[in-house]
């Protein structure tokens, strides 16, 4: 039997990649990613009066070497949805093919347009039946990547450093300040700190010259095999608040998660509803200087969400 598969739409952005290759392997599809691209007068309209025509992205790109025909159509992001609907239409009038799409957050348009539609429970409420409702953020890791045996995973930390946004600013003094608490710790051998593509790296690297006691190993690869080994390895967790999708991909691997409060410039009222949904399912606790053992179900919500769409 011919293996399905995906195309994958989205503007580039690593967070929404994560999301779309998730469902896309969740669903056991090969894929294809496909960067969309909008012109300059498109661009800052909403898709709610953005007109549903190939004129408003890349069309002519996206439809030069088409590849496979994709059974699915992924996207995420704003400036994928329209592009989505677009292509959706294309391929069933041209192939005679029924094409499932689906989009991943709030579309900021009617759920009609598509298959299925992927939102977080802590992001704006979508109606429609064919809205599926995720908790945390879809993203790529699977629980094979994550769950080694060959570590003891005895008192090691792994701090995943995200990076300044609209909502937290993301100063040295504020991670210092960590740093020392962390290294104050009892009992802990080793402490890996991890950066990612929003951490920047002037201040990565003051925080490696400052902090050279012999606990800490520090990575700034940005290759995933470094990021999951940390994840692995681990004993403990300690995530930026600023990155709801890292805290949900630690969270398939059912460690204690510590989230590291960050000082914030703007409303997080969306944040906060993710920290109070993932203190509910016994995920996550705010870092206070000491750290504890506990266990929680493994949220692994690329899976549950695909084997939903498959019933459907």
């Amino acid at each position: 039997m011919k293996a399905l598969h995906s195309w994958l739409l989205t503007e580039g952005a690593h967070g929404m990649i994560s999301q779309v290759e998730g469902l896309a392997k969740a669903l056991n599809t090969t894929f294809d990613h496909k960067k969309v691209k909008l012109p300059f007068y498109s661009k800052f309209l909403p898709p709610i009066i953005t007109p549903k025509n190939k004129a408003f992205f890349n069309y002519n790109e996206l439809t030069k070497n088409i590849g496979s025909i994709p059974d699915f159509i992924i996207s995420c992001g704003r400036k994928s949805v329209i592009p989505n609907i677009v292509l959706k239409r294309f391929f069933e009038k041209k192939y005679n093919k029924i094409i499932q799409n689906i989009h991943i957050q709030d579309p900021k348009i009617s759920s009609k347009f598509f298959n299925f539609v992927i939102v977080p429970e802590h992001d704006n409420i979508v109606s429609g039946d064919n809205v599926l409702i995720s908790k945390g953020a879809l993203h790529y890791l699977n629980t094979e990547e994550v769950e080694n045996t060959n570590f003891k995973n005895e008192n090691v930390i792994s701090l995943i450093l995200g990076g300044p946004n609209k909502y937290y600013s993301f100063l040295f003094k504020d991670l210092e300040n960590i740093f020392m608490q962390l290294l104050k710790l009892k009992n802990i051998t080793k402490i890996n700190v991890i950066g990612s593509r929003r951490t920047p790296p002037h201040l990565f690297e003051k925080l490696r010259s400052v902090f050279k006691d012999k606990k800490f190993n520090y990575d700034f690869s940005l290759q995933k095999i470094n990021y999951t080994k940390s994840l692995s390895e681990a004993s403990h967790i300690f995530i930026t608040c600023d990155s709801t999708s890292m805290i949900s991909e630690a969270a398939i691997i059912g460690k204690p998660i510590y989230t590291i409060k960050l000082k914030n410039i703007k409303n997080d009222y969306r944040f906060q509803r993710f920290f109070k949904l993932f203190q509910e399912l016994g995920i996550i606790r705010f870092f206070d200087g000491s750290i504890d053992n506990w266990t929680y179900e493994k949220l692994y919500e690329s899976k549950r969400i695909s084997n939903n769409i498959i019933k459907k």
